[in-house]
């Protein structure tokens, strides 16, 4: 398989914009990452890209939601995937960038809010569109369209 990222790219750390900002998902955000997406679960799931498949209805315990988090880690340190956390004043989302696994040579993207900060779906999907375009080295992204509408 060939490497998902240039070996000499700089990964970005972070997004700052003006109403939230996005760093590296770990298990030190666990806590907060399993309040959003749990209080969200309808609102997720109806989230253009995610089809209805994520989260799972049922939930998951804390202790395995740390167990993905840290997946998530592991996969950016060896640069298999990047995912971030959206902060407000805390966990309100996250943003998924991985290797497609149906097409090769394209990026999937999905990103979600929790249903309180559904009004900064858009805002995400165009600083995180904006951002993609700017400083990574995708060619091929997909990216589910927001509606502003």
């Amino acid at each position: 398989m060939s490497d998902f990222v240039p070996a000499d790219f700089d990964v970005p750390r972070e997004l700052i914009t003006p109403r939230f900002r996005l760093e590296p998902l770990g298990p030190e955000h666990n806590v907060p990452d399993h309040a959003a997406w749990t209080s969200s679960i309808e609102h997720i799931r109806a989230t253009p890209g995610f089809g209805g498949s994520w989260p799972p209805v049922d939930g998951m315990t804390l202790e395995s939601n740390l167990g993905d988090l840290q997946r998530h880690a592991e996969d950016f340190v060896q640069r298999r995937g990047f995912t971030f956390t959206v902060i407000d004043a805390d966990v309100i989302g996250c943003v998924y960038i991985y290797p497609s696994r149906k097409n090769p040579g394209v990026t999937d993207v999905r990103s979600w809010v929790s249903a309180d900060r559904a009004e900064l779906d858009v805002p995400l999907y165009e600083a995180v569109s904006g951002w993609l375009a700017a400083e990574w080295p995708f060619e091929n992204v997909d990216y589910a369209v927001r509606s502003t509408t």
